[in-house]
Order: C-alpha cells, then sequence, then structure tokens
C-alpha cells in the first residue's frame, strides 16, 4: 500500500501511541506522585507546536512541575504523545521522537482536525540513569522506564490547528 509522506507519519505516530497505551497502562499510580504545569488542561501555544511537516510553531515544550515522587527515587523520565492521531534538564538525554530527531516533538495535528490531547506522563525510575542514549528508539526507551519503574502521574492538554 503506497502512503504519502504524512499519511506514513500519521500512521508511525499512532502505532507508537497504541504501543505506549499499552505500555503506560500496565503500573499503578504512586500515592500523592503529580505532574502539573502551567496551562495544562487548557489549549497549548503556537510557540509548543512543533517546526516542521507543514507546522510553523517554535517547537517548545511546556512547562512541567512534579511533586512528591515515591522513596527510593533517583531519576525520572518524561514523555509527551498524541492519544488521537524541550523538557531537557542538565543531564537528561532525549532519545529519538516519531519525527526522527532526537529532543522534544511538539504536536502537529492535521490542520482542520478535532483537538488532539497532549498526554504529558512523568515516570520515577529506581535508577540513577536509563541504559538509552540520543539515538535510542521510543520502544527501547520505554522497555527502559518499566524495567525501572517506581511510579508514574499525567497530566493533559490539547492542540488544534
Amino acid at each position: 500500500m503506497l502512503y504519502e509522506k504524512g499519511e506514513m507519519m500519521r500512521a508511525r505516530i499512532v502505532g507508537l501511541c497504541v504501543m505506549l497505551l499499552m505500555t503506560v497502562q500496565v503500573t499503578g499510580r504512586a500515592a500523592g506522585f503529580t505532574l502539573t504545569g502551567p496551562g495544562m488542561g487548557e489549549r497549548l501555544t503556537k510557540a509548543e507546536e512543533y517546526a516542521g511537516f507543514g507546522c510553523n510553531g517554535g517547537n517548545i515544550s511546556p512547562e512541567l512541575r512534579w511533586t512528591q515522587p515515591p522513596a527510593g527515587t533517583k531519576s525520572f523520565a518524561v514523555t509527551m504523545f498524541d492519544p488521537d492521531k524541550k523538557f531537557a534538564p542538565e543531564g537528561s538525554v532525549q532519545s529519538l521522537t516519531d519525527f526522527g530527531k532526537s529532543g522534544f516533538g511538539a504536536p502537529c495535528p492535521p490542520k482542520g482536525d478535532k483537538p488532539h490531547a497532549c498526554v504529558f506522563t512523568i515516570y520515577a525510575l529506581d535508577t540513577e540513569k536509563l541504559d538509552a542514549d540520543e539515538m535510542s528508539l521510543p520502544s527501547e526507551v520505554m522497555a527502559q522506564i518499566q524495567k525501572h519503574l517506581s511510579g508514574k502521574a499525567s497530566c493533559r492538554s490539547y492542540y488544534q490547528r
């Protein structure tokens, strides 16, 4: 079956989102561990839209804050995905995204499509560092997260073009 470039990208993103949804629902939430941020629950801004694939935003990640991680937490991992279709503290590693680049990949839903949810999840880990680098695939990073997971918290926002 032949796909246009945009259709193939959407198919890859949907596939990753389904994999992530199935993976992250396996574990429970740690009591009191929360993830928030200014504007969460509201529409993301143009600056938080992807820069590429027809989108011309700033590809800036929204500010996230978390509280009360589980005891024994040594590090954190953060993911963002769109179930409908730069967070980087010093010393962090940003792996590959479905856009084929390492680092934050802001949302870029099709023009005129319904608002797309953006689910941000923080994972509390029992290890100082994941066995991952800038070239690690999202599935490899999720496998490492699951191996060292001690708790997680999520929040959501949305974006529409």
